[in-house]
Parts: C-alpha cells; sequence; structure tokens
C-alpha cells in the first residue's frame, strides 16, 4: 500500500456497546455499580484471607491472588469506559489502546493460570490428603504464582509487539467498550496473518495449559471420589471443589466462544461473551467462593465486626 493512502492513527473511538444514548446512560449505571461491587468484594476477600491466621493455607493464598488480579482485570476497562461517558467522549489513544490490551492479555491470561493452580491444590488435597503439606509448601505456592506472572507477561509482550507492527488506516471506529485483541486487529489495513499465527500457537498453548491442567485436575479427582465409600464422603469432597468449578466454566466458556477462532470471524455480537469475563466472572467470584465456604463466611463477619469495633 502506497504510503500517501495510509493515515496515523493516533486514536480510536470506542462506540460502546449500545449506540443510542438512552441506552448507553443505562449501561453507564449497571458497569458503575458492577465496577464498585467488583473492587469492594474482592477487596473484601483479601483483608478476610490476610487478616485471619485460619485462612493462611495454600488454597486461600490463591484465592486472595485470584481476587487480586480481578480488581486489576476490572479496572484495565471498565474505568476508561465510565470516564468516557462523563467526559462526552469516545475516544482512546493510541498508546493507552495498546496499553490496555498489554494489561488484558496479562491479567485474562493470570486468571487461568491461578484457576490451574487452584485446581492442583484441590487434586493434591483430595487424592493425597496425607501428604499435603509436605507438597503444597509456602515455597512451592509463591513459585507457582511467580512463575504464572512471568509467562502471562511475556505472552502479551509478544501480542502487543506484534500489535504495534500492524498498519491502521482510516477506521478507527471500535464496536466495544475497550480495545479488545480482535476488535483492533480487524480494523488494520495490513496483514495479520502473523498475529493470528501468534494467537493460534503461543496464544493456543498458553490457554491449553492451564485448561488441560484443570481438566486432568478434576480427572483424577472425579476417579478418587467415587472410590469412596459414603455418599457423605463424596459430597463433601466434591463441595470443596463446586465454587471453582462454576468460575471455570463461565471463563472458560467465554473465552472459547470469542477467542479460539481467526480474528476476521469476530462479530459484535462477540462482545456479549468479552462481557461475562471481563466483567461477569470477576463481579461474581467473591459471591461465588464466599456464599458456599463457611470459613470464607467466617472470617467476612470477623472483618466486618472489627471494622465496626474500631469505629467505636
Amino acid at each position: 500500500m502506497d504510503g500517501d493512502n495510509q493515515t496515523i492513527v493516533i486514536e480510536f473511538l470506542l462506540l460502546g456497546l449500545s449506540g443510542r444514548s438512552e441506552q448507553e446512560d443505562v449501561l453507564f449505571g449497571l458497569f458503575l455499580g458492577m465496577y464498585l461491587v467488583t473492587i469492594i468484594g474482592n477487596l473484601l476477600i483479601v483483608l478476610a484471607i490476610t487478616g485471619d491466621s485460619h485462612l493462611h493455607t495454600p488454597m486461600y493464598f490463591f484465592l486472595a491472588n485470584l481476587s487480586c488480579v480481578d480488581i486489576c482485570f476490572s479496572s484495565v476497562t471498565i474505568p476508561k469506559m465510565l470516564v468516557n461517558h462523563i467526559l462526552g467522549s469516545k475516544s482512546i489513544s493510541y498508546v493507552e489502546c495498546m496499553t490496555q490490551i498489554y494489561f488484558f492479555i496479562t491479567f485474562s491470561n493470570m486468571d487461568g493460570f491461578l484457576l490451574s493452580v487452584m485446581a492442583y491444590d484441590r487434586y493434591v488435597a483430595i487424592c493425597c490428603p496425607l501428604h499435603y503439606t509436605v507438597i503444597m509448601k509456602p515455597r512451592l505456592c509463591i513459585l507457582l504464582v511467580a512463575a504464572s506472572w512471568v509467562v502471562t507477561n511475556l505472552h502479551a509482550l509478544l501480542h502487543t509487539l506484534l500489535m504495534v507492527q500492524l498498519i491502521f488506516c482510516f477506521d478507527n471506529t471500535v464496536h466495544h467498550f475497550f480495545c479488545d485483541p480482535y476488535a483492533i486487529l480487524k480494523l488494520s489495513c495490513s496483514d495479520t496473518s502473523i498475529n493470528d499465527l501468534v494467537v493460534f500457537t503461543v496464544g493456543g498453548m498458553i490457554f491449553l495449559t492451564p485448561f488441560t491442567c484443570i481438566i486432568l485436575s478434576y480427572a483424577y479427582i472425579l476417579s478418587s471420589v467415587l472410590k469412596l465409600p459414603s455418599a457423605h464422603g463424596i459430597r463433601k469432597a466434591l463441595s470443596t471443589c463446586g465454587s471453582h468449578l462454576t468460575v471455570v466454566s463461565l471463563f472458560y466458556g467465554a473465552i472459547l466462544g470469542v477467542y479460539m477462532r481467526p480474528s476476521s470471524s469476530y462479530s459484535i455480537q462477540d462482545t456479549v461473551a468479552t462481557v461475562i469475563f471481563t466483567v461477569v466472572t470477576p463481579l461474581v467470584n467473591p459471591f461465588i467462593y464466599s456464599l458456599r465456604n463457611h470459613d470464607m463466611k467466617r472470617a467476612l463477619r470477623k472483618l466486618i465486626s472489627d471494622s465496626r469495633i474500631r469505629k467505636f
């Protein structure tokens, strides 16, 4: 393409989820409410876990990390949308957009890795209960989380570096409320075959590694549970996995529906699935993990009562 026919894009226009102003007002209130609940809910989980010595175990260590990641994940996309609505603007600068893509990929992948680490923790707890404390030492837990951060940041850096090599011409309108990587790829007037190839190879490996770990962990867990002699033992073993399986289903179901296919097939309808794992999943995580967990409910009650005592 001739250089005279190319336009250097310095900003993108985020059209949001609806083109109608009255609907945008409703969505603003809805997203603001969900964002505040997400921040408060996940923050309460982190504070409850750090403040209760009974919860200083590997499972809750990973849960606290997941809550921190969910806070960051929501903060990557929603605040910009809210600020733009208040200012009556739809623009996001090129640098902000690329930064948003980097952190979006980092935190979304980090969610997946933490879910796989939590699945491994449940596998060790149920299948190797006598060796649990020996295997899940604090050093291993920290190493698993640190390794996940390194891998996800390198993966995000690779995709972002490939993205900044692309040429964007005249169309800079994004049919989304944030810079979704696939939505941005569709706007490029240069060849995106390398980007698609990296998504299916490196991205596929980053996706399949934790997903396979989760599947294998639960296959072993199911095999061990079915050998238990009593129905009570089966229910007790599965009760520790129910919350985690619910989150895994929400998260990976949405990702499979959107990102495991070429960027050219990405459509506006896919924004619904994107909203599920970028907004809904971080929102429901605190409720899923706390409402069905007696230890978490006890720790949260203690946290709230302690805060009231300090007030007076």
